[in-house]
């Protein structure tokens, strides 16, 4: 390896770095909480982040995950299991430590078409159908004070499905499933 080739690996890696440390843009940080004078309007389709949380123990297992449903529409606080705790139906992209926290849940899905997961938190999210995870199409974050910190949407059959959570850094995430509309 050159000299030259290996500063500049060296330099790619340093500025990955630094880029997955900084927040989602738009994403709250600690110091916009102290901006955020009351919660933000979320979109229609997303009116039950507003509305009390239920709360709801996410599954270690798939065959748990029965248990833990989530209902379309409808926010839940979500206790999460230490990750070493939870086994997952397939490997997520980001599996998170010893020290992060995941869990498994499922969800209906009455008519196919656009569904969108929105949660608290930055974790990893998996829509696994007939055991394998569908790609997402869409992904962002919602508004800003909100509570709405990351919006995955994944293109869904009818069915039920299964929500994998991985690499969440807290306990507890608020989490909701909704159709797009």
């Amino acid at each position: 390896m050159t000299r030259t080739f290996g500063a500049l690996l060296l330099a790619i890696a340093a500025t990955g770095s630094a880029q997955a440390a900084e927040p989602m843009p738009g994403a709250m940080t600690d110091h916009d909480h102290a901006a955020c004078a009351a919660p933000a309007a979320v979109p229609a389709d997303l009116a039950g982040w507003s509305a009390a949380h239920r709360p709801l123990k996410a599954a270690i297992k798939a065959s748990g995950a029965a248990k833990a449903l989530l209902e379309q529409g409808v926010a839940a606080d979500a206790a999460l299991a230490p990750t070493p705790k939870v086994t997952y139906v397939i490997e997520p992209g980001k599996p998170g430590g010893s020290v992060s926290f995941g869990g498994l849940f499922a969800f209906d899905v009455a008519a196919a078409g656009r569904y969108r997961v929105a949660q608290s938190g930055r974790s990893w999210v998996d829509v696994i159908v007939e055991g394998k995870a569908v790609p997402s199409v869409a992904h962002g974050h919602g508004p800003d004070c909100s509570g709405i910190a990351k919006m995955v949407e994944y293109d869904l059959p009818a069915g039920r499905h299964l929500l994998q959570i991985a690499a969440n850094g807290e306990q507890v995430l608020t989490v909701m499933v909704a159709p797009v509309r």
